[in-house]
């Protein structure tokens, strides 16, 4: 595949965690081949014995995991999903792409499986993705904790400093209002008493106030 690339496997300068050999590649169901693994602090690279590989940049790595799922695949193995395409272009993927113009908002996805050939070697390549992509955050999950509001310091207000809060009591608050707020007010209140009112006669509810009112318009003469 084109974007196989020759590269010198990472070593210590670039972090490195874990070097797993024996480790095969599967790209979205396509083998690519047995080598060895480099999961480094920098990046998580492959290469194969010739020498060609791959690297993935982990704020592009949106999730990994173990999978011991043997009907989804039938060797366990490290899951590895990318938010980016990796596989050759071909004329059918070229006439996929034109008809999807109209999806330009879809994300491209890859899945990676790397298996190795020594199974128990898995849980210490998953603890090293885990601690080498910690190094890489999101940076829009930290732009999230950002509040561009403005607060009210207690503190300041305190020691006479700083703006205070303006509060209205309930007929302050009506000089302050439009006419149409006034009439939107007024068509509120009576929508409210007219809910209020009507509580007392439930469908399938008799209250006390109920009865009275029913004895009231119709009255029940005794025999």
């Amino acid at each position: 595949m084109s974007f196989l690339k020759s590269f010198p496997p990472p070593g210590s300068a670039d972090g490195l965690r874990q070097q797993q050999s024996d480790t095969e590649a599967v790209l979205n169901g396509k083998g690519l081949g047995t080598g060895t693994l480099y999961i480094a602090e920098s990046r998580l690279s492959w290469l194969d014995g010739s020498g060609l590989g791959f690297s993935l940049e982990y704020p592009t790595i949106s999730l990994h995991a173990v999978s011991r799922d043997l009907n989804a695949y039938p060797r366990e193995h490290l899951y590895v999903m990318v938010n980016a395409q990796f596989e050759e272009e071909s004329k059918e993927s070229v006439a996929d792409e034109e008809e999807d113009d109209s999806d330009d908002d879809v994300e491209p996805i890859a899945e990676f499986r790397f298996v190795p050939n020594d199974k128990s070697a898995l849980e210490a390549m998953f603890t090293a993705m885990c601690e080498c992509q910690a190094l890489h955050p999101d940076p829009e999950d930290e732009d999230s904790d950002d509040y561009d509001g403005e607060e009210y310091d207690v503190e300041a207000h305190e020691q006479g400093q700083g703006d205070i809060p303006t509060f209205y009591t309930y007929e302050e608050g009506l000089s302050h209002l439009t006419a149409e707020g006034q009439a939107t007010l007024e068509r509120l209140e009576g929508m409210l008493s007219q809910s209020v009112s009507s509580q007392y006669n439930m469908a399938g509810v008799r209250t006390e106030d109920s009865i009275r009112d029913y004895e009231g318009e119709y009255p029940v003469s005794s025999v």
